[in-house]
């Protein structure tokens, strides 16, 4: 059955509630993107040691996987909207211990490292409650529109952070972080300020079998199997931005500044794809448009590795980021429109686990084969093997590739 979307391109925005979601969420990735761009370049800065890099990553990632079975079971049994908000409190909580390391002279690794891990945990817990709170904030048919404008927030923040944040680390470290600290509260804020939604618990006990059904369900839903996996294994081998302070620095002989320009250019070229489908949301040809952007983020990464002139590099960048925003909006909107409300919580739990190994373990990835064999090579291959992931994917999964229409399915 085919859900009636409005036609309105800021229907999202006409609940009060979702705004203030909206908002939260934009102010939070805003914060993140000056942590990101600050603890890479201070890392690089004062270790010089591409594997460090790749460890930021992957303290990230680890709480994701380890707490898989928890924290999806958690956003489906307990109040989204409070697990939200007490997961920002957190995050302002260790953007503040990295200022204090940044003020008393302390930054080292491995301390660093540990406060990237308690960063890790709460956005392990963050990520299912907030992809499953969004859905209970707007009716179906509003939904589409709200996925792209979440991706917008996300890829505002994206372009603004990494500028903002390469800004202010030049002019001081501590204004970085003060910075990201007072965002994250007022995303806190703006959370504790949405009403409690509707939202269906599980009504069995808590056992294996419970914590396990978001697996289940993906394994045997193969459209969300193969759009999970497919951005898993794209960006797992495609991500670059872990090596970007060796390129700003070493290769492409740029500052803290054009390390910014370098982390937003993906999102200029995101942002605009994203408004594009808020305004005109893709009606047909769906799973091929996802196939399609997956190979020219490939194609962009290949590109942006062979490339040591800023302007194509940062336009490489773009295409990235373009090209990403096509298969994001179909993956999310396949996923929120084909995972029933009782289990979206451990369905997302999954989902964030794969993108945060597509992301964080990617960039450990990319530190280790950078420390290996250097950081050109290692994107270079990286950008190869993602054009291949996109051909085999599209074969191995033809029903995600004949996709038209983004619709509910019958139940």
């Amino acid at each position: 059955m085919s859900i009636p979307t409005s036609g309105d391109r800021f229907a999202a925005f006409r609940h009060a509630a979702y705004t203030r979601f909206f908002l939260s969420r934009f102010f939070a990735a805003f914060a993140i993107q000056i942590v990101s761009v600050s603890v890479g370049w201070q890392m690089y800065d004062e270790t010089r040691n591409p594997l460090y890099l790749g460890l930021i990553g992957l303290f990230q990632f680890l709480p994701s996987l380890l707490l898989i079975l928890v924290t999806g079971s958690v956003a489906d049994r307990y109040n989204r909207r409070m697990i939200m908000a007490i997961c920002m409190v957190v995050g302002g909580l260790c953007s503040a211990a990295l200022l204090a390391l940044t003020i008393t002279d302390s930054f080292t690794p491995w301390l660093v490292f540990s406060i990237l891990v308690v960063f890790g945990i709460e956005r392990a817990f963050m990520g299912p409650a907030v992809q499953s709170l969004g859905p209970n904030l707007v009716p179906e048919e509003d939904l589409p529109n709200a996925i792209a404008w979440n991706s917008s927030s996300w890829q505002t923040a994206s372009i603004l952070g990494p500028v903002f944040g390469g800004l202010l680390y030049g002019a001081s470290s501590i204004a970085a972080y003060s910075v990201a600290c007072f965002l994250m509260t007022v995303a806190a804020i703006l959370v504790f300020m949405i009403p409690k939604p509707a939202q269906r618990t599980p009504a069995s006990k808590v056992s294996w079998d419970e914590m396990l059904a978001g697996f289940r369900f993906i394994a045997g839903e193969k459209i969300v199997l193969g759009a999970i996996s497919l951005d898993l294994f794209a960006v797992l081998l495609g991500g670059a931005v872990a090596l970007m302070p060796i390129f700003a620095r070493d290769v492409l002989e740029l500052g803290p500044w054009g390390l910014g320009l370098l982390r937003a250019a993906p999102g200029i070229g995101a942002i605009g794809v994203a408004v594009w489908l808020a305004i005109h949301p893709i009606r047909h040809h769906a799973g091929t448009a996802m196939f399609i952007g997956v190979a020219l983020f490939g194609l962009g990464t290949l590109i942006f590795g062979l490339s040591a002139t800023p302007w194509i590099s940062i336009a490489a960048l773009m295409l990235m980021g373009a090209a990403d925003m096509i298969s994001v909006y179909v993956r999310e909107t396949l996923i929120a429109l084909w995972t029933p409300d009782e289990v979206r919580g451990r369905v997302n739990a999954v989902n964030m686990v794969f993108v945060g190994a597509s992301n964080e373990l990617g960039e450990f990835r990319a530190g280790t084969m950078a420390h290996a064999i250097g950081a050109v090579p290692a994107v270079v291959i990286g950008g190869i093997g993602t054009l291949a992931v996109a051909v085999i994917w599209s074969i191995g999964f033809p029903k995600l590739r004949k996709i038209d229409n983004l619709e509910a399915p019958q139940r």
